[in-house]
Parts: C-alpha cells; sequence; structure tokens
C-alpha cells in the first residue's frame, strides 16, 4: 500500500546536497520509489558515487558537481538535467551549511555572504530557473529544506537561521508564482543524525532539546519528504512542514 501511495514511477527528481546526509537518503528513497535521480554538490567526485549507489537501486543516475551558491552555475545544472533526462519533476533544495560563530560582531563577512548565498541565494536561483521549465512542462513539485532554527534562532548562527526564514518567505511566494502546475513546500527539519553529527558529543546524539528527547534518524525525513513529492499531495502548496521532534 505504501508503494501505492508514494510511486514516483516515471519521474526524475533533482536533489542539492545529495550526495550524503539528509539528501542522498532522499535520493535514495525517490528511486527505490521509481524515480530517476540528479544529485548535485560541491565535489563531483561524491555526486558520481552517489549516483553509482542509485544506479545499483536500478534507476537511472546523473551527478553533477556543482556550488548553489554559484548563480551562473545553477543554469547550468538545470541545463544539464533536461538535456539528459528531459525534464524535472521534482526539485529539492536541500544543500545548505550551517557554520557556528563565536558571536554576531565577530562574524567574517565572507562567512556571512557564504552562508547567505548556499542556504538563500541558491535555492532561490534554482528554483527561478526550474520552475517556468516545470510550468511549460508537465508541472512538479519543488521542496525547500528548511530548519527549525528559522523559527527558533540562537545568536551561535543567526546568519544561517535568518537564511533559513527568507526560505521559508520564499517557499510561499514561489507557490503563489508557480501555481497551479508547480506545488512548492519546505520541511523543517531538527537535528538528525547525519554525518555531520558524528562531530557531536555523545550526549548530542543520544539527546536533543525537543519534546521527543532525541535527534532524528536520516529515514524520518523520508516520508516527509515522499508525501510532498508524490501526487498524494495535490492540494499541499505553500505550506512548510516541521520535521523536528517538538523542537519548544
Amino acid at each position: 500500500m505504501a508503494d501505492e501511495l508514494f510511486d514516483l514511477s516515471g519521474k526524475v527528481a533533482l536533489i542539492t546536497g545529495g550526495s550524503r546526509g539528509l539528501g542522498l537518503e532522499m535520493a535514495k528513497a525517490f528511486a527505490k520509489a521509481g524515480a530517476d535521480i540528479v544529485i548535485a554538490s560541491r565535489k563531483a567526485e561524491a555526486c558520481e558515487a552517489a549516483a553509482e549507489e542509485i544506479r545499483a537501486l536500478g534507476r537511472r543516475a546523473l551527478g553533477v558537481g556543482c556550488h548553489v551558491g554559484d548563480w551562473d552555475a545553477l543554469k547550468d545544472l538545470s541545463d544539464q538535467a533536461y538535456d539528459t533526462f528531459g525534464k524535472v519533476d521534482i526539485l529539492v533544495n536541500n544543500a545548505g551549511m550551517s557554520p557556528l560563530t563565536p558571536s554576531s560582531e565577530e562574524t567574517p563577512e565572507a562567512l556571512f555572504d557564504k552562508v547567505i548565498a548556499v542556504n538563500f541565494k541558491g535555492p532561490f536561483r534554482l528554483t527561478a530557473v526550474v520552475g517556468p521549465r516545470m510550468v511549460a512542462g508537465e508541472g512538479g513539485s519543488i521542496i525547500n529544506i528548511s530548519s527549525s532554527g528559522a523559527i527558533r534562532p540562537m545568536p551561535a548562527f543567526l546568519p544561517y537561521a535568518g537564511a533559513k526564514a527568507a526560505l521559508n518567505t520564499i517557499t510561499e511566494g514561489f507557490a503563489k508564482e508557480y501555481a497551479p502546475k508547480v506545488r512548492v513546500n519546505g520541511i523543517m527539519a531538527g537535528p538528525f543524525l547525519t554525518d555531520i553529527s558524528k562531530a557531536w558529543t555523545p550526549e548530542a546524539r543520544e539527546k536533543a532539546h525537543n519534546a521527543l528527547g532525541r535527534p532524528g534518524r536520516p529515514d524520518e525525513i523520508v516520508t516527509a519528504a515522499m508525501y510532498l513529492a508524490s501526487p498524494r499531495s495535490s492540494f499541499t502548496t505553500g505550506s512548510v512542514i516541521r520535521c523536528d521532534g517538538g523542537v519548544p
């Protein structure tokens, strides 16, 4: 029954930050549901390695080295996806970075600009180039991976929190711009046990300041993503779903 609910047969999904972490988990889940996958991240070799994992699942895959903070590179990423597969049905703006800073005053301008570029400018630009092509084609679903930090900002990561809050805002705006053929939604993720968590303390990997008292497993974001990617969410657009274990 679940396979029927989230059937993505014949679909093409483009996922930024798709070579590891939550992006790779979503890529594999979409592939198992029948989608072909375009994986983009900064390192081309990591993209190709992830693409091989997708091919091992019996689906077609394309790995593209691309820095999402590079405005011009995103048009090329879109072109490569369309040249290879002829369409993009699902776009997941997942790539992000959340470096901590000692204080707002000590935040370097270069770091500020990089955080904004990766977490906000990139998703804006890629949606702006893929969205109209979806409208001109068969339509599609765009999913922006945000963060609970957007609504619960902390001093150590204010530029990141601001960028994710902006991402939430453009999610609703793009939903209006590309309606009714393209749906645009977001997922506000909380702490997840991805490769980044290897740098956390043992306690942080077991406990979290949320209602469930723990970090999420990577597979626990997949169902929300599958719902938004599939036709089963046909009446859901301009929404941002919290997937954070109940951050207070």
